[in-house]
């Protein structure tokens, strides 16, 4: 390759997540320069795996991560009329299926 050739090179910013286990989730790890996702792959590799045991390695070239904007992110907050998704409702049927079951053995006994 002569000075020309390697000046044109453009080396792109990826991005290294990694999963430690299978029911862990992914974390950010470091952020590397390459020419493309081949070399890119093998640097993390070459950077990660010999100080810490992964079972799963993204690796994402920076500018295709999109970001949500500031101005968009209101629309992350939740909805006032969606409580009825949440599991959180159902902590009476413990108390609901003792007092059904005592009515039931108590109405059972009496038919003996």
């Amino acid at each position: 390759m002569n000075g020309q050739e390697q000046e044109k090179q453009v080396f792109d910013i990826y991005e290294v997540f990694s999963q430690k286990t299978f029911k862990s989730s992914f974390e950010h790890q470091f952020s590397l320069l390459a020419p493309n996702h081949e070399v890119a792959m093998a640097m993390a590799r070459e950077n990660f795996l010999r100080r810490e045991p992964c079972v799963n390695m993204w690796v994402v070239k920076r500018e295709d991560i999109y970001v949500l904007p500031p101005e968009e992110r209101k629309y992350l907050d939740k909805l006032d009329n969606k409580e009825y998704r949440e599991t959180k409702g159902y902590g009476y049927l413990a108390a609901k299926w003792k007092f059904y079951r005592e009515q039931f053995e108590s109405e059972y006994k009496r038919t003996e």
